[in-house]
């Protein structure tokens, strides 16, 4: 798959470009039921939040199938090469969850802040590419971007240790509203299947799910290969060390293993 050159003017312009409905039902439904046996798992890899619930689920590249498979998905592989101009390997591979009624807040962040500050990625030259496993609303959660927020570099941020269970470099209220009064703030929605495309300093949160549906986003961090990180600072799980560029599957590789699931029932 490639981006038209309007989506790339897009995502150079605003940061971020959605694709609407890119997986079809068969190929979600695998991905969800993955991803709940996922969350209900004893792993170290499960980030919980306060309560209990699921918050995040990392590196499931590396133990399912299914997400071993997205992880080297045509449809999510060949445009973020696209952008980087270059290969790319997984720096990161999350599953997201905001757990109806108990998903918590995401506070106001850029992403490559953090790994350029706690990973020594030297460049921006690296980019998350999000699935909606769920049909995400404006009542479940739903991602907050301010558009051109990308154009800044990265910012100043703090090191938010108590906001909730997983660490991140925030942005302050002054910070987040100034950027706002230029790009504003929007809240891409979709149904599940959709993906959307957003650059490493895009500045984005999200607020607590307490509707009663759930909101679940499978994240794919790519970076170009010769822009690795440098420092080793957090477990491997959470920042990669394999370095080896990213071979796509064939455009039918999730289609195969919903058909396998059907034939085995």
């Amino acid at each position: 798959m490639k981006l038209t050159d309007a989506q790339q003017k897009e995502f150079d312009r605003e940061g971020y470009v959605f694709l609407p409905e890119m997986f079809d039902d068969d190929e979600v439904a695998v991905l969800r039921r993955e991803a709940e046996a996922i969350y209900a798992s004893d792993r170290e890899e499960v980030w919980r939040e306060s309560n209990g619930v699921a918050r995040t689920a990392f590196a499931a590249h590396t133990y399912n199938e299914a997400y071993r498979r997205l992880g080297r998905h045509p449809r999510l592989v060949e445009p973020v090469k696209q952008l980087l101009d270059g290969d790319v390997y997984m720096h990161q591979f999350k599953i997201n969850a905001k757990a109806a009624f108990d998903g918590d807040v995401w506070q106001w962040h850029q992403d490559y802040g953090t790994w350029q500050r706690d990973d020594g990625m030297p460049t921006a030259r690296a980019m998350n590419i999000a699935l909606f496993l769920d049909d995400v609303t404006a009542a479940n959660g739903p991602l907050l971007f301010i558009p051109r927020s990308h154009k800044h570099g990265v910012v100043e941020a703090g090191h938010d240790l108590e906001t909730t269970s997983y660490p991140l470099w925030t942005l302050d209220r002054e910070t987040v509203s100034k950027l706002a009064e230029e790009g504003g703030c929007v809240a891409p929605t979709g149904k599940a299947g959709s993906v959307l495309m957003f650059h490493g300093t895009l500045v984005h949160a999200s607020p607590p799910n307490i509707s009663p549906m759930p909101r679940t986003i499978v994240y794919l961090s790519l970076c170009e290969v010769n822009n690795h990180i440098t420092k080793f600072t957090r477990k491997e799980w959470i920042a990669h060390r394999d370095f080896t560029p990213i071979e796509s599957l064939n455009d039918d590789c999730l289609k195969e293993l919903a058909r396998e699931a059907v034939a085995a029932e």
